[in-house]
């Protein structure tokens, strides 16, 4: 079976309680990376959890201890330690983690599975068609499989990226740059805090309503906008700015005409005027 290209780890990882019991013993720390190298190793073997060299030959500690780099002593304490912990169990001598679906995307994989079962039976077929003396070099494995899935997400990453920054530079009449490394790092840290495509048009309008064409305005950039205060700029009520929603300055007689206008020498729309009040209006009308 092929080896998984990669295994999920936890970002709370160390704050699981079995992580911190086992960092307080001696040799603790070492003892937790070879709990990530089995975890590794698990993938390698892709066998739901099991670890082995072949399917008939399972790993001992001598093996473990020859192929990570440890001390034997410091295998077999590591694997009596997970072993007490319900982190691995031992089934005819076979190493299996323990709760194994914790650590990899099943889903994802038995998705993966069935399009490569798909591509490979297409494949096949496809060589029947072919003349006798022809042959194909392209091999379909289940690791190729996973790399295209792999391509599938950044695409879509791409796609997201795309559509937010295009969106804050026509709101806030700017020209950042798609594949800005920095701006991609901050939209994808929001994403994996759960954030959706939907929230980053709700904090940019919230933002633009309120700071564009104020002194504020050059904060509307995504260093700034897709910081760790994104949630709150979420979750903030709405602000009416009223420059930019009616073309007006922060006075309440604006930097130009309205598409209102009004008499000023009977009364505005805010009522009756006085002698400044009417001589700033002329000014500005």
């Amino acid at each position: 079976m092929a080896e998984v290209k990669w295994i999920k780890l936890h970002t709370a990882m160390f704050d699981n309680s079995k992580i911190r019991y086992i960092r307080t013993l001696p040799e603790g720390n070492n003892m937790v990376l070879i709990w990530v190298m089995l975890l590794s190793k698990a993938g390698k073997c892709n066998a739901s959890g099991f670890i082995f060299l072949t399917e008939n030959i399972p790993y001992t500690s001598q093996m473990l201890a020859a192929e990570f780099g440890f001390d034997l002593y410091l295998i077999e304490l590591a694997l009596a330690t997970f072993v007490k912990l319900n982190m691995i169990q031992l089934e005819e001598h076979i190493i299996k983690i323990a709760g194994w679906e914790e650590h990899q995307n099943i889903d994802g994989l038995d998705r993966i599975r069935e399009q490569t079962r798909k591509r490979v039976a297409k494949y096949r077929e496809n060589q029947k068609q072919l003349p006798c003396n022809v042959t194909g070099n392209d091999t379909v494995t289940e690791g190729n499989a996973i790399e295209e899935e792999r391509e599938e997400e950044e695409e879509i990453d791409i796609n997201i990226y795309s559509s937010i920054i295009n969106y804050l530079n026509k709101k806030a009449n700017t020209r950042y740059r798609v594949n800005n490394k920095k701006t991609k790092t901050l939209i994808k840290a929001r994403l994996n805090e759960g954030f959706t495509e939907d929230d980053f048009y709700k904090v940019i309008d919230n933002k633009v309503n309120e700071w564009a064409n104020t002194d504020m305005n050059k904060y509307l950039r995504p260093e700034t906008l897709f910081s760790p205060k994104f949630e709150g700029y979420l979750n903030q009520k709405e602000i009416k700015n009223a420059q930019y929603s009616n073309g007006k300055s922060n006075n309440r007689w604006g930097t130009g005409k309205s598409e209102k206008s009004f008499n000023v020498k009977t009364e505005s729309e805010y009522g009756e005027l006085s002698d400044e009040d009417r001589k700033r209006a002329e000014e500005l009308i």
